[in-house]
């Protein structure tokens, strides 16, 4: 077995054995990708054996076969998504290792030259010249598609929209933008291949979705007729009307739209970074270790389970909780939650900040006998050692106190991003300032921002972003027209608690708690579990996403108008998508 190295992520090699798996591990490899196969020789070992023995040794171990020489786009895209989602450096391996070299080679065809690329595996001694036709059709195809991902090839060029982020958020608007007013020139700022189906996490986390099912190419959800600039954004000059990326090149807009999403911080706790994905520490806020969640809920047969939640403001404050739930669903139905000990540690004060639906979430909390610990904030963790600590606050006075665990389901601190904190657009703590009702910036008016970045009062969900987009969609289209934004939002927040495996709490609330149903109280009761809300979130709500809120179709989300005191002003303010129609 010898060996090649392509990246520092990414090393390729021959056929490999069981045998080998502890020597591949003490060179510090943390993942196993297999091209090749089951059957193709009599002297190959099963796929499932090499899998067995990476786990033993603790090897994250990934299945991607391909037959030589017809290696197609999908093999390619699971090929990147397994390099973007494996915990690295990885080994591939097939019969030569040609064929992983390969898929390296066209996986990497969009961000490097085809010389380079030829370059570096011609060094390892893989021959790959036939492939550079395929190399430049991949790279101009991309260029041919999305001619929008060179920022530099209309230099001085103003686009109409502007939009920071290619997520749910950003995504949402571009395609209700341009369902209001085609020809629209919009440029979306996204440096990332992959998007996520951040709702699904949790089901991944608790064994009823697959991780594929959250995780799809980010081209694949692009609208087309949006200029794609796969760069990262690193600051603003709005008095000059201009986003700087990365690489120090300017983007001018007539509008801006930021909605970047919101930053884990990982480092904000000691210990939580290299203790993640090994000693029983999780987190089904990273997709590449839900799969462990699940992993650790399976095995874990007795001891305890901590789950934990940081301060507010984060993404999805029932997530946190909902883990719990799904875990002890488990436990109890597999008859062993007797015999473990279920901790909730919640920096806050409540079990939930909507106290509507506390009752129905307190039956759960007794039915799975889980011991609540409130005012306790997560402030260092030992994988290792399995042992965390906890700062309490109680009658004036901070107690630190240590917990020993066999699991341990982690919700990191989180902030806006850096490049949003250090900017003239945030507030004083740092997230993105806009208007409650129309999300404008309050002092630059050409400005708009949605999704979890911003520092709005309602619950950060994608629900609340699906309420949003259309609003920001409206007010931009009226601003380029010369109006003034009267499209509003209402805070409009929806947080599935999933409490057991067939059954949800639908939460759904906005600014100041007031509860907001969108279905009537005989098909969904939105303060008690039901079935309904459980099909709502497993089954419904993944199409109404991909199919209806990526592509401006505003299923229960159609924005609400201000009124004005200029009955004219009032005569035309109907949507411009409903104008249109």
């Amino acid at each position: 077995m010898e060996i090649k190295t392509l990246s520092p992520f990414l090393s390729v090699t021959s056929q490999i054995q069981p045998a080998d798996i502890a020597g591949i591990a003490a060179l510090g490899y943390k993942a196993i990708i297999n091209n090749r196969p089951d059957g193709e020789s009599d002297d190959q070992p099963r796929s499932a054996e090499l899998a067995e023995a990476a786990a033993g040794h603790k090897l994250a171990y990934c299945e991607i076969p391909v037959v030589a020489g017809q290696i197609d786009d999908a093999n390619i895209y699971a090929f990147t998504e397994a390099l973007e989602e494996l915990r690295g450096p990885a080994l591939a391996f097939c019969r030569t290792g040609t064929r992983s070299a390969t898929l390296w080679a066209l996986s990497s065809a969009r961000r490097l030259d085809a010389d380079a690329i030829l370059k570096v595996t011609a060094d390892a001694g893989y021959e790959l010249q036939a492939l550079r036709p395929r190399l430049d059709e991949i790279a101009e195809h991309g260029v041919a598609e999305h001619r929008r991902s060179k920022g530099q090839e209309r230099p001085g060029h103003t686009f109409d929209v502007v939009i920071v982020g290619g997520g749910s958020a950003g995504l949402a608007t571009a395609a209700s933008l341009l369902r209001r007013r085609p020809g629209t020139d919009i440029a979306v700022i996204e440096p990332r291949d992959r998007h996520l189906y951040q709702p699904g996490f949790t089901l991944v986390g608790g064994g009823v979705f697959d991780r594929a099912k959250v995780s799809c190419a980010t081209e694949s959800v692009m609208p087309r007729d949006v200029h794609w600039i796969r760069k990262a954004a690193a600051g603003f000059e709005p008095d000059d009307n201009r986003v700087v990326l990365e690489d120090g090149s300017r983007i001018c807009y007539r509008q801006l739209v930021v909605a970047p999403g919101i930053k884990l911080d990982w480092d904000a706790i000691p210990g939580l970074r290299e203790s993640l994905g090994t000693n029983g520490v999780t987190s089904n806020y990273r997709l590449e270790l839900t799969s462990y969640t699940w992993e650790l809920v399976r095995n874990l047969r007795a001891g305890r389970a901590v789950f934990t939640q940081p301060p507010m403001p984060i993404k999805c404050a029932g997530a946190p909780q909902k883990a719990m739930y799904l875990s002890c669903d488990h436990w109890f139905k597999q008859g062993r939650l007797g015999s473990i000990d279920v901790d909730f540690y919640n920096a806050g004060g409540v079990l939930f900040g909507v106290d509507a639906y506390v009752p129905a979430l307190m039956e759960y909390i007794e039915k799975y006998d889980a011991n609540l610990h409130f005012s306790h904030t997560l402030v260092e963790i030992d994988g290792s050692a399995r042992k965390a600590w906890f700062e309490s606050t109680g009658e004036g006075k901070k107690t630190r106190s240590e917990v020993e665990f066999d699991m341990i389901h982690v919700c990191p601190p989180q902030t806006a991003p850096d490049f949003i904190r250090s900017s003239k657009l945030s507030d004083a703590q740092g997230w993105f300032d806009v208007a409650p009702d129309t999300l404008r910036h309050p002092r630059y008016e050409n400005v708009f921002g949605l999704g979890d970045v911003t520092n709005t009062a309602n619950a950060k969900t994608m629900a609340a972003a699906r309420k949003q987009a259309p609003v920001v969609a409206e007010n931009i289209v009226a601003a380029l027209g010369g109006i003034e934004p009267r499209a509003i939002y209402d805070g409009y927040g929806s947080c599935p608690l999933t409490v057991e495996r067939g059954k949800v709490i639908l939460a759904e609330f906005g600014y100041g708690g007031k509860l907001m149903p969108s279905f009537p109280s005989w098909l969904n009761n939105g303060r008690r579990p039901t079935r309904f809300g459980w099909f709502l979130k497993v089954s419904l709500l993944p199409p109404v996403y991909y199919s209806l809120m990526l592509k401006g179709r505003e299923w229960l989300s159609s924005p609400q108008f201000r009124q004005s005191d200029n009955p004219l002003e009032s005569k035309g303010q109907e949507s411009h998508l409903e104008a249109k129609h």
